[in-house]
């Protein structure tokens, strides 16, 4: 059986997918920068050689995300909605029926039906709240690692309200909170639960008997996770490798 590349070309990130059959093999991430096709093809390249292989056992390389068409190599290419679709259908064991998909500019949820297709889709992309743009804004507002932020968030004592999670306002508004002496740890799960209600509201009345997965980087914070199920009331999953869901959707459509 011949293997299969995904490479997704997101806002922030690049990430490549080897792909035997229907499992992940090989994954990795590089930042988004200037010379898309040569940062991608790069992570390619780094994964034939470390599987011993070469172009002759390669099936098919395909691409999605906001840089698709700027791979000349990919010989497909895949509307990132559906390589989103398609991948967590596939990775969930057609478990999943709706998807929060939290990306560098936008906040995605679809809804899928028992058979995998998209029933209905929402997306968020006029404001950067709840992205992981914004995500990465606040860090450096806190000066504070974003990967700490799970962590600190689980050991904050009060669920600090913000009044705003657009990242002008919120800058400001966190600003004046660390100049007050507010603790980080309660700006951040205060910010987790903001982002929160944001995705419930864009969730809507869309309701679903399947189950609900979390998507994309910041899905591996346990903080808005929490947060996330404490707004919904309902448990919501997260993949293994939630970064690489596009990428392998991708890969295997």
């Amino acid at each position: 059986m011949k293997y299969r590349i995904g490479l997704d070309l997101g806002s922030t990130a690049i990430k490549v997918v080897l792909v035997k059959g229907q499992a992940i093999e090989w994954s990795r991430k590089v930042p988004t920068a200037p010379g898309q096709e040569h940062l991608a093809m790069g992570l390619v390249k780094d994964a034939l050689d470390q599987f011993g292989l070469s172009d002759r056992d390669i099936d098919k390389v395909s691409a999605t995300g906001y840089g698709k068409k700027l791979v000349s190599s990919a010989g497909h290419t895949v509307d990132e909605i559906s390589a989103n679709a398609q991948g967590m259908f596939a990775l969930s064991e057609g478990r999943c029926r709706t998807i929060i998909n939290i990306g560098g500019q936008d906040l995605k949820v679809i809804n899928l039906a028992d058979n995998g297709k998209i029933s209905d889709f929402r997306m968020n992309d006029k404001c950067a709240a709840g992205t992981g743009r914004f995500f990465e804004q606040v860090a450096r507002i806190l000066d504070t690692p974003l990967e700490s932020f799970g962590e600190m968030s689980l050991k904050a004592d009060d669920a600090l309200e913000l009044n705003s999670t657009c990242v002008v306002f919120a800058e400001s508004e966190i600003v004046s909170l660390l100049a007050k002496g507010v603790k980080k740890e309660n700006i951040i799960k205060g910010l987790h639960y903001s982002i929160a209600r944001r995705i419930t509201h864009l969730l809507g009345r869309q309701t679903t008997d399947g189950d609900i997965y979390l998507d994309g980087g910041p899905s591996q914070n346990p903080g808005l996770l929490d947060a996330l199920e404490d707004e919904l009331l309902m448990e919501v999953k997260v993949l293994p490798q939630p970064q690489f869901t596009v990428a392998f959707g991708a890969a295997i459509s």
